[in-house]
């Protein structure tokens, strides 16, 4: 793994603990739709969200933004423009970090390979990590029970990818199942 891999890495996990854990995963899921992938594959895996570590000037999240054109790109842009940034001030060749800026800014629609297997691998990450943010959404209000299936269904809908696709229908169905305990858990209580 290169230096500049873990440097970042280690940005991830200062400035977004709590969605580090989905970084990760959309890097691990990056090298296994493709395991030839380049580096500027796998640093706008890990790096795809990072828009989220900075709040202020951050695009409000509200339910169904999830499938909000305008939404989706303030918050690809954003993240590009910081990761950018950050790859920059340590030294990385421009050229790549244009790539990489191009990947981030297509990781939520795909519309070529490489952007394709980005947006799939940030879909099965989502699937396999997203219950505590789905849980703390819930009980905070911001997102309902409605809300909550529908996010899910749309991480799995949009993936173009037939292995991606594959790979990611148990996990969605794992993932109902989580939200659907949960809830019944709490009309219980």
């Amino acid at each position: 793994m290169s230096t500049i891999v873990e440097v970042t890495r280690v940005w991830v996990r200062q400035r977004l603990p709590w969605q580090a854990r989905h970084l990760e995963r959309a890097y691990d899921w990056a090298l296994e739709l493709d395991p030839g992938a380049s580096e500027a594959l796998v640093l706008a895996a890990l790096t795809h969200d990072m828009e989220r570590g900075y709040p202020e000037g951050s695009p409000s999240w509200f339910e169904g933004c999830w499938a909000d054109t305008l939404y989706r790109m303030a918050h690809s842009e954003r993240s590009a423009r910081i990761v950018g940034d950050f790859l920059r001030d340590r030294g990385m060749a421009e050229s790549l970090v244009r790539e990489i800026v191009r990947l981030i800014v297509a990781h939520e629609i795909g519309g070529w390979p490489e952007a394709d297997v980005l947006q799939a691998a940030d879909s099965l990450s989502f699937l396999e990590t997203i219950q505590p943010v789905i849980s703390k959404r819930l009980a905070g209000g911001t997102i309902g029970p409605a809300g909550a299936r529908a996010w899910l269904d749309f991480q799995f809908d949009r993936v173009r990818l037939e292995r991606a696709r594959e790979l990611g229908r148990p996990m969605l169905l794992k993932a109902r199942a989580e939200l659907e305990r949960e809830l019944s858990q709490s009309a219980v209580k």
